[in-house]
C-alpha cells in the first residue's frame, strides 16, 4: 500500500511584506525531497530570477516559497543545464546572490543569506484559533501534498494522505491559499469558519506534457493512440552508437536485438513480423526532427531530447504506405535562448561475454587415443594447446565524446555540436569509427510571424569488417596445431573445404567501408492568421558509400567466383555508390476552436519525395607483387600475369541505378470536448512509382477515440484514482519499405551467349516478369488501450490490446513459362496476423527526504500466424527456409512458412535415441525409426517467437548518488542450435575440433550432427542488461554549472539453459531463432563517463 505521512504542519518566522507562493508541487508524496529531483533539460535566458523560478516549478513540479520583496530586482544570467537536480539548478541560479534556500517537508523556501532582524516579540501576531479541512480534486478524490498557506505569511501546512490539514491561524488571518502541481491555485476567505473544505480544479496547461506525433504535437492527456514516449533519463547507457540501441527493452512490444559486431545494425521488430520480405520491410519507419526516412547514423545519442514510438495504425496512418511496422519519432536538441557549452563522454572496455567450451589440445588427443584414432595428417599435432577463440579475440576499447555549444536570444538562436565515436570490436581487426557534425540555426522575423529553421548534419562512418568464416573456424580449427609454420608463414591445411587458419583469415583478408552522409533541412513556419499556420520543409540527404576489399597473395579463401587470392596472386576490389533523397513537405495547421469546452485542430498537407540509388561502379583486379597497399592502388595489379581463365571471374561490375518517387496528400482532425472526450481522424493518399501501373495509389484512413473517465462523476467515489483513460483506435496502413523500385517492371539482363558470324556474343533476355497489378502490402489494426494512475500517479501504467492483420503480402510465386517470360512473378497474395497484449507499469514505492526508489516494468505477448499463402491463381503450400548447411546436410531446411503457423516455425525430424551400434535414430511418420529421415518424416517442433518479452528498470537515489539496474528477457521461444550440431561430429575429430559436449558421444555416430529436435533448445533467458552508478558533484564553481560521473556495465549476467554462446537471437527475417555459427559474439562492457555543463 502506498501512503503519505498522516500530517504535516510547518511554521517559519513571519516575513515582512507580501509572499508570492508558486506552489506547483509534486506527484510524489509531501515528504519527498524535491531538491533532489532531476530535470532532463532546463534553460532560461538572462532576466528576472522570478521568471526562472516559475519555469523551474513548471518543469520540476516543485513548491518554491519566497518573499517578493527579496527578489524584486534580482537578475540571473542565461542558464542551460541537462540532467541536473533541482538543488543544483537553484544553486546555479542563486550563485553570487545574497540568497539561500532550504527545504522543509517538500516545500523549498528562499530566504536572504543575512535576513533582517525579526519583529520584536511583543509585535508578533499571537495565534488565536485553529482551522482544519480537506482538499480534494473536482471528482472528490483526496489530494495529498497540497500546500495551505496563510496569505501574506509563511504560516502553513501540507495535506496528509487523506487530503486533510490542520492549521493554527495567527490573529488577523483573512485568506488561505491552496496550491498543488497541475491544479489552479485557489484563495478562500477565512471569516469565522472552523472548517474549510476545498476542491481544486486541474490546470490543463500544466497537467499535460507534450507528446510529439506526426506533423505536430498534442498534450499527453489528449493522446488517443498507442504512443510510448521515452525520456532521455530512461535511455540505455554504455557503449551505444545509434538511437535504436538505447531503446532496447524500454518499450513494450518493441523487440530490439543487438549484435556484438561494432558494424552491425540492430534488428528491430514492433508487434511481430508483418511481412514475408526481410530487412527494412519488417522494421519501423524513422522520422528524425520531422524529416521522414532520415538515416539514424546522423544522430548521436547524447543529442536526443525525446523519442516517441507510434505503435498502432491510428497513430501511424498519417505516414501512410511506410507505417505498417510502426513509426519511431526522434527529436534532437535545439538551442534555447541562452549561451551554453556542454561535454559528455565516456571510455569503455568490452570483452566477449561467453565462449563455447571446446576441447583443448590435450583433451582432443585423449579423446582420439581412447578411440584408437590419430590426427590426420600427422603434422596437425604440434603438441600445442592453441585456443583459437582467444587468438582471434581481444579486449576492445571504446570511447565517445560529444561537445555542444549554443547561444542566442528569443529571436535568434544557434547550436553546433560534434560527436566522435570509436569502437573496437572484440574480434581482432574489426572496428567502427564515426564523426558527426551538426549545426542548427533558428530565426524569428516579421514580428514573430515567420519562424525559420535550418539544420545541416554530416556523418562520416568508417567500418572495418571481417569474414563470417572466422566465426566458424575459431571453433573447428584443431587446437593441436600452431598458428605459424617454422618459416613464419601461417599454418594451413587446405585439404578440406572452408577449413582455414582463423588468425590468417584476419591477417590476409581485409574489408573497409566508408559512408559519408549529409543531410540538410530548411523549414519556414508562417502565421497567416491568428489560428492558421503554414509550414514548408525542404530536405536533401546524400549518402556516398565507398569501400574495398583485398585478399592477400597467400589467402586461400575463394571469392564469389571461386577464385582464391592465392591463385590470383592477390585479389583487390573497389566500389563507390551514391544514394540521394529529396523531400518537400508543406502543411497547414488550423485551430478554429480553443475554449474550455471545445478544442479543434485541423491539419492538411502535401509531400513529395524522390530517391535515387545505386549510382556508382565496382571493379576488381589481381596479380599483385606485394600486399602492402592492398586495394588502395588497383593500377599495381597485373592481370596479364595470371592465367586468363580468371578474367571472367573478376572482371569489372557496374551497379544498377534506380529512381523512386512518392507523392502524398494527407489530413488529420483532432477534437476535444470538455477535456474528457477526444477524437482523432486522419487519412493519407500515397502514390508510388514502385508499383504496377494499375495500383500506384493507395488510401490509408484511421480514427481513434479516447474517454477520460477519471473526470466523470460516477467515479468520484474512487478517491485514489486520478487517471483513467480508455482509448480505441482502428486504421489501415501500408508497407512499401525495402522495395526494389523496379519490382513491378519487366527487367532484362545477360542470359548467356549465342554464336553469330563466327563469334560468341552476350545475349540479353528477360529476367523478371512485369506485374501491372502489384500493390502495397496493407495492414489493418484495431487497438484498445487503457491508461491509469493511482495515488497521484505514484502507481500508473498502460494496458494495450491489438489485432493486426496484414494482407496482400508480396512473394515471388512460381508461374508457368508458357504464360510468362520467366518462371516466377511477384504478386500480392498472402496474409499474416499478429494479436497481442502489452502492459507497462511504473511506480514510486519509496519517496522520503533522502531516499527515492522508482521502477518501470514492461510485458508483451504476441501471437503471430500466417493466415494465407495461396489463392486460385498462385499456388504455394509452404516456403522452406533456414538452410544451415553442415556436413552431409546440404540443402536441408529446418524451418517452414506455412498457413496456420507462425513465422519461424521449426520443421525437423524427431530424435529417437541411438541403436545398438551407437548410431542416431529418428522417428518416421509411421512411428518406426530410421537413420535417414525424409521430408515426410519431419514434424512441427515449436517456433522461435517468444510468448513473452519483458523488462524491468529500477532506479534508487540517495542524496547525490543514484543507481539504476535494468533487467530484460524473453520466455517461451525455441532456438535451433545448429552451431552445436555442426560441431558435434566425433568421426571427424581427426581433422576438426569438438565441443566438450562431444566427449560423451560415440565416436562411430556419423549421424550425431543431423538436425532434429535434439538440438532444438529453450531460448528463454533473463539478463541483467545494464547497471549504472552515478554521482552528481556538489559544485560551487563559477564556471562549471553541473558535473556528473557515472560507471556503467552492460550484459553483466545472463540466466539461461541454452548451451550456445548467447540465447539472444534476432526475431527479424524469415529465419528467427537460428544459431548457425555465423554471428558476432555478444560482449560485456565497462564504461566510465562524465557529463559537464559550463
Amino acid at each position: 500500500m502506498l501512503h503519505l505521512n498522516s500530517f504535516l504542519a510547518a511554521r517559519t518566522p513571519r516575513l515582512t511584506g507580501a509572499l508570492l507562493l508558486l506552489s506547483l508541487g509534486s506527484a510524489f508524496g509531501a515528504q519527498a525531497q524535491n531538491s533532489t529531483r532531476e530535470v532532463a533539460y532546463f534553460a532560461v535566458p538572462a532576466g528576472p530570477l522570478t521568471s526562472a523560478l516559475q519555469q523551474l516549478q513548471r518543469q520540476a513540479g516543485v513548491s518554491i516559497v519566497y518573499e517578493a520583496r527579496d527578489l524584486q530586482t534580482t537578475q540571473v544570467s542565461a542558464t542551460e543545464l541537462r540532467g541536473a537536480r533541482v538543488g543544483d539548478i537553484l544553486r546555479q541560479l542563486l550563485r553570487n546572490q545574497p540568497l539561500r534556500f532550504e527545504e522543509k517537508q517538500g516545500v523549498i523556501i528562499l530566504q536572504p543569506t543575512n535576513p533582517a532582524a525579526p519583529a520584536a516579540p511583543g509585535k508578533r501576531a499571537p495565534q488565536s484559533r485553529q482551522v482544519k479541512g480537506r482538499v480534494t480534486e473536482a471528482g472528490g478524490a483526496a489530494l495529498p501534498g497540497v500546500t495551505v498557506l496563510v496569505k501574506g505569511t509563511t504560516v502553513g501546512a501540507v495535506t496528509n494522505g487523506a487530503g486533510e490539514y490542520t492549521l493554527d491561524l495567527p490573529e488577523g488571518a483573512e485568506t488561505l491559499v491552496f496550491s498543488f502541481v497541475g491544479y489552479l491555485a485557489r484563495e478562500v476567505a477565512v471569516g469565522e469558519q472552523a472548517t474549510i473544505d476545498v476542491a481544486l480544479v486541474q490546470d490543463a496547461k500544466l497537467l499535460n506534457d507534450v507528446v510529439v506525433i506526426g506533423y505536430g504535437s498534442v498534450k499527453k492527456g489528449e493522446v488517443t493512440s498507442a504512443i510510448t514516449s521515452v525520456d532521455p533519463r530512461e535511455f540505455n547507457r554504455g557503449v551505444v552508437a545509434t538511437p535504436d540501441q538505447i531503446l532496447q527493452g524500454k518499450v513494450a512490444g518493441l523487440n530490439i536485438t543487438r549484435s556484438g559486431d561494432p558494424n552491425a545494425t540492430a534488428s528491430v521488430v514492433l508487434r511481430g513480423a508483418s511481412s514475408l520480405r526481410t530487412g527494412q520491410a519488417q522494421e519501423p519507419f524513422y522520422v528524425i526532427d520531422g524529416v521522414p526516412a532520415a538515416s539514424i547514423n546522423l544522430v548521436a545519442p547524447d543529442e536526443i531530447v525525446s523519442i516517441e514510438v507510434l505503435k498502432d495504425a491510428s497513430a501511424t496512418a498519417i505516414y501512410g504506405a511506410r507505417a505498417a511496422n510502426g513509426v519511431i519519432l526522434i527529436t534532437t536538441r535545439r538551442q534555447k535562448p541562452s549561451a551554453a557549452v556542454s561535454y559528455s563522454g565516456y571510455v569503455g572496455l568490452e570483452q566477449v561475454s561467453n565462449t563455447l567450451d571446446m576441447l583443448s589440445g590435450d583433451e582432443l588427443r585423449g579423446y582420439l587415443e581412447a578411440n584408437s584414432k590419430s590426427l590426420s595428417p600427422a603434422d596437425n599435432d604440434a603438441g600445442t594447446n592453441t585456443d583459437w577463440q582467444k587468438e582471434v579475440m581481444r579486449t576492445g576499447l571504446s570511447h565517445n565524446h560529444t561537445v555542444s555549444y549554443g547561444g542566442g536570444s528569443e529571436k535568434s538562436a544557434f547550436n553546433a555540436s560534434v560527436n566522435y565515436f570509436k569502437r573496437e570490436g572484440v574480434m581482432n581487426t574489426s572496428d567502427s569509427e564515426r564523426l558527426i557534425g551538426k549545426i542548427n540555426l533558428d530565426q524569428k522575423t516579421l514580428q514573430d510571424k515567420l519562424q525559420l529553421r535550418f539544420t545541416l548534419t554530416n556523418s562520416l562512418l568508417t567500418q572495418h569488417l571481417i569474414s563470417e568464416l572466422v566465426y566458424k573456424n575459431m571453433f573447428t580449427h584443431l587446437p593441436t596445431t600452431n598458428i605459424r609454420n617454422a618459416d613464419g608463414t601461417y599454418k594451413e591445411n587446405l585439404t578440406r573445404t572452408q577449413y582455414y587458419n582463423p588468425v590468417a583469415l584476419l591477417a590476409q583478408n581485409h574489408e573497409e567501408r566508408k559512408i559519408n552522409t549529409l543531410l540538410g533541412n530548411a523549414s519556414a513556419q508562417l502565421t497567416l492568421l491568428k489560428n492558421l499556420t503554414n509550414t514548408l520543409s525542404l530536405s536533401m540527404q546524400n549518402e556516398a558509400v565507398k569501400g574495398g576489399s583485398y585478399q592477400g597473395r597467400e589467402s586461400p579463401v575463394p571469392n564469389a567466383a571461386n577464385v582464391t587470392g592465392l591463385a590470383a596472386k592477390g585479389l583487390a576490389r573497389r566500389y563507390s555508390v551514391e544514394n540521394s533523397r529529396k523531400i518537400l513537405e508543406n502543411y497547414l495547421t488550423y485551430s478554429p476552436l480553443s475554449t474550455a469546452a471545445h478544442n479543434l485542430k485541423v491539419l492538411v498537407g502535401y509531400s513529395w519525395q524522390e530517391d535515387k540509388n545505386g549510382d556508382g561502379f565496382q571493379t576488381d583486379t589481381r596479380g599483385f607483387v606485394s600486399d602492402q597497399l592492398g586495394y588502395n592502388n588497383l593500377a599495381l595489379g597485373n592481370p596479364g600475369g595470371v592465367a586468363p581463365n580468371y578474367d571472367a571471374a573478376i572482371a569489372g561490375y557496374s551497379l544498377g541505378i534506380s529512381t523512386l518517387r512518392l507523392i502524398s496528400l494527407y489530413s488529420r482532425v483532432n477534437y476535444g470536448l470538455n477535456d474528457r472526450y477526444f477524437l482523432q481522424v486522419s487519412v493519407r493518399r500515397d502514390g508510388s512509382s514502385a508499383f504496377g501501373r494499375n495500383n500506384r495509389w493507395g488510401t490509408f484512413p484511421a480514427a481513434s477515440l479516447a474517454w477520460n473517465l477519471a473526470g466523470e462523476n460516477f467515479l468520484s467515489g474512487f478517491r485514489k484514482l486520478n487517471e483513467l483513460k480508455l482509448r480505441v483506435g482502428y486504421g489501415i496502413t501500408g508497407n512499401s519499405l525495402g522495395f526494389d523500385p523496379l519490382i513491378a517492371t519487366q527487367r532484362y539482363s545477360s542470359v548467356g551467349t549465342f554464336y553469330y558470324n563466327g563469334a560468341f556474343i552476350k545475349a540479353i533476355g528477360p529476367t523478371q516478369n512485369p506485374n501491372p497489378d502489384l500493390k502495397w502490402e496493407t495492414t489493418a489494426m484495431l487497438n484498445v488501450g487503457l491508461d491509469f494512475g493511482l495515488w497521484q500517479n505514484r502507481l500508473g501504467g498502460t494496458v494495450e490490446y491489438y489485432d493486426k492483420r496484414t494482407s496482400d503480402l508480396i512473394w515471388n510465386y512460381p508461374v508457368s513459362t508458357t504464360q510468362y517470360f520467366v518462371n516466377t512473378l511477384y504478386a500480392n497474395v498472402g496474409e499474416i496476423s499478429n494479436k497481442g497484449l502489452e502492459l507497462t507499469l511504473s511506480a514510486q514505492p519509496v519517496q522520503t527526504s533522502s531516499f527515492q526508489w522508482s521502477l518501470t516494468g514492461t510485458l508483451a505477448h504476441n501471437v503471430n500466424k500466417v493466415e494465407k499463402l495461396a489463392n486460385e491463381q498462385f499456388r504455394l503450400d509452404q516456403v522452406y527456409t533456414a538452410y544451415p548447411g553442415g556436413s552431409g546436410q546440404s540443402g536441408i531446411s529446418t524451418q517452414v512458412v506455412k498457413t496456420g503457423y507462425p513465422v519461424g516455425q521449426f520443421f525437423l525430424p524427431e530424435y529417437a535415441g541411438r541403436d545398438e551400434n551407437g548410431l542416431s535414430l529418428f522417428y518416421k511418420a509411421d512411428g518406426t525409426t530410421t537413420g535417414s529421415p525424409t521430408l515426410n518424416d519431419y514434424r512441427y517442433q515449436g517456433n522461435a517467437q517468444p510468448r513473452l518479452l519483458y523488462g524491468l528498470s529500477n532506479t534508487v537515489s540517495w542524496k547525490n548518488l543514484d543507481l539504476n539496474f535494468f533487467l530484460r528477457g524473453v520466455q517461451g521461444n525455441k532456438i535451433l542450435n545448429a552451431t552445436l550440431a555442426n560441431l558435434n561430429i566425433p568421426a571427424q575429430s581427426t581433422a576438426n575440433n569438438l565441443p566438450a559436449f562431444s566427449l560423451t558421444e560415440p565416436y562411430a555416430d556419423n549421424r550425431a550432427n543431423y538436425y532434429s529436435n535434439r538440438y532444438l533448445e529453450n531460448g528463454s533467458y533473463l539478463r541483467l542488461d545494464n547497471v549504472t552508478l552515478g554521482y552528481n558533484l556538489p559544485l560551487k564553481s563559477e564556471y562549471v554549472k553541473r558535473a556528473r560521473v557515472y560507471l556503467t556495465s552492460q550484459n553483466l549476467l545472463t540466466l539461461t539453459n541454452y548451451r550456445g554462446i548467447d540465447p539472444e537471437m534476432s526475431l527479424g527475417g524469415l529465419t528467427p531463432g537460428l544459431d548457425n555459427n555465423n554471428f558476432y559474439p555478444k560482449t560485456r562492457s565497462y564504461v566510465l563517463g562524465v557529463n559537464l555543463d559550463f
